[in-house]
């Protein structure tokens, strides 16, 4: 908490530093707070994060002719106990830690950030990648191709590339491209340098995505994804096959959602998920309800069943709150 406090106190400073300095300069502190009470897929029950939150502190400044200089840090945490998100293992500003310049050429920041597949496959998701109830996502998406395997004090990093180059293209005809990598070896097996790139198109009522990652260890994955607005429901599709270096197992995930507006407060949510991993079938079935009570706060149900191959299945339920500002 010292740690944090002079984080805070630093990032403050800088907010203070900006506005003194001139109108050009725009600092946002922004997040989501979330925590429910739910029931595990052991059938434990707990209170704890069901979604993920964040605290973010992100800017800009104008440089004239057209470009711009960018920040952005973002701390991931448990609410339920204060810690950085994964039990402490994760770095502090583990969400996003960058800067960068932006241009009529596009966006290019350097630092810690969610590859090009990761920062854009959760808009395919009915709980965009982050309900540890609901999502199937969540457990079967990418299951073999960790963007890192050791970077979170030698644990798996699923989806930021540290020490790491990232490009957005300006968008065109629809079109966005997306590129990561980083000049350094990853640590561990392999030793490999990651890269990764997403072709994106939002045009209208229809979006898709097209992407590819390899991390430094030599795990491989690949999307494709395609969602449709239909008036107040929205219909997504996506599958993804993610495969371990040297041949040590493949994971084959088909999954298709949808969203449906009940209301202008309330969204139904639902989705299947079906994994061949290593020979063997899992489904995941989930539905799930949110009802906003303003523009920032939310009240939410979530309910998944998990039935992995020869095995009887096991559902978990929860209930939360989210609140953004």
């Amino acid at each position: 908490m010292i740690g944090f406090s002079r984080g805070l106190v630093a990032s403050l400073g800088l907010c203070a530093l900006g506005a003194a300095w001139g109108q050009s300069s725009q600092v946002q502190i922004s997040g989501l707070l979330d925590l429910g009470i739910y029931r595990d897929f052991k059938g434990t029950a707990q209170l704890g994060t069901i979604q993920r939150s964040h605290l973010t502190f992100s800017g800009s400044e104008d440089l004239g002719g057209g470009l711009q200089a960018t920040f952005r840090l973002s701390h991931r945490l448990d609410l339920d106990t204060g810690l950085n998100e994964g039990f402490g293992q994760k770095p502090f500003w583990h969400g996003e830690s960058t800067v960068g310049l932006r241009g009529d050429w596009g966006h290019v920041r350097m630092g810690r950030a969610l590859s090009a597949l990761w920062a854009h496959d959760w808009k395919f998701d009915p709980w965009g990648h982050v309900n540890r109830v609901a999502s199937s996502a969540w457990y079967q998406w990418f299951y073999y191709a960790p963007t890192d395997r050791v970077s979170n004090n030698g644990y798996p990093e699923f989806g930021r590339t540290p020490n790491g180059i990232f490009y957005d293209s300006p968008t065109l005809g629809g079109y966005t491209l997306h590129l990561s990598g980083s000049p350094e070896p990853t640590l561990g097996a392999g030793g490999g340098k990651p890269y990764a790139a997403s072709l994106e198109y939002a045009q209208g009522p229809l979006s898709g995505l097209l992407a590819a990652d390899r991390n430094g260890s030599g795990d491989r994955a690949l999307f494709g994804a395609v969602k449709y607005r239909l008036g107040v429901t929205t219909l997504m599709a996506s599958t993804d096959d993610s495969r371990r270096a040297q041949g040590q197992g493949r994971s084959r995930v088909l999954s298709v959602g949808a969203t449906h507006k009940l209301s202008a407060q309330t969204t139904l949510r639902a989705g299947v998920g079906r994994q061949k991993l290593d020979g063997d079938t899992h489904l995941f079935c989930s539905l799930g309800a949110d009802h906003a009570l303003s523009g920032r706060t939310t009240l939410y149900l979530s309910v998944g069943h998990r039935r992995p191959d020869h095995k009887g299945g096991s559902t978990s339920l929860g209930a939360g709150m989210s609140h953004a500002f």
